[in-house]
């Protein structure tokens, strides 16, 4: 599951218009169905909320992963990815992450100083702290979706224009690079939406067939919410699509025939 979560997160780094208004807000939630073909092998949502953060409120955003059925019977999974983020600022503060997957774990929370530039990393599955440098405007894999949705304009995007942007993760920092396909309409669950297409470049090897292997199709609205991920795995291949959704920030539009 920490491959189709991750899976989701990488839709974080698709390009988003900027608007007036916030594409998101407390009370957005996110329900994602990840298969292969017609068999379900877990799900995964995406939450905002309210928390503070040295006495600053902020965004708390939780994202969770678990398999289901005969995928749990097989290979329980059970993931959560945390980031607090500044509702002004975008920037994340503190980011979590908490993973079982069929017995291995991992318990890592990262705080921010976006003053020094330091990242204090806690381990506390192995009781170790460290502290890395990290670049200016520097995202986790959580925020880096929500502060793509304020921030990036796609108005002006043309096919194969390409982008990238810091990203720091579990100890080191990225270079995340995406190209943009074009634009579509698909179907999906809610009907026929009119999608932007994109295409994260992803390392190959252990989890990836190769760095072209991911395509996800994102609402071509003010919400820029991600309805659907294609992936050719290192073994077989994978979808996740969007099943439910509530607290959008703006209307969810919908093409009719």
């Amino acid at each position: 599951m920490n491959k189709f979560f991750i899976l989701l997160l990488f839709l974080g780094q698709v390009v988003f218009s900027q608007t007036t208004k916030k594409s998101y807000d407390t009370g957005e939630w996110l329900n994602f169905r990840v298969h292969y073909g017609f068999v379900t092998a877990g799900y995964a949502t995406l939450e905002v909320d309210n928390a503070h953060i040295n006495g600053k409120e902020v965004f708390h955003v939780k994202g969770e992963g678990k398999t289901t059925g005969l995928s749990r019977f097989f290979f329980k999974v059970e993931d959560i990815y945390q980031s607090y983020i500044d509702k002004e600022k975008d920037i994340p503060y503190r980011f979590i992450r908490k993973i079982n997957e069929g017995g291995h774990t991992k318990d890592i929370q990262i705080d921010f100083d976006h003053g020094t530039q330091k990242a204090l990393i806690n381990n506390k599955k192995h009781n170790k702290k460290s502290t890395v440098s990290f670049p200016s405007e520097t995202q986790d894999m959580v925020s880096a979706l929500y502060y793509l949705r304020n921030n990036l304009d796609t108005s002006n995007l043309s096919k194969g224009d390409e982008l990238e942007m810091d990203m720091f993760f579990d100890k080191e920092n990225y270079k995340f690079k995406l190209k943009f396909l074009g634009r579509e309409v698909i179907n999906t669950a809610f009907g026929k939406v009119s999608c932007l297409i994109f295409r994260p470049y992803v390392q190959s090897g252990r989890v990836f067939k190769e760095k072209e292997s991911l395509t996800v199709w994102v609402s071509d609205d003010d919400n820029k919410i991600p309805l659907l991920i294609k992936a050719d795995l290192a073994v077989g291949s994978l979808k996740a699509s969007l099943t439910e959704f509530k607290g959008l920030s703006h209307s969810f539009k919908i093409q009719v025939d």
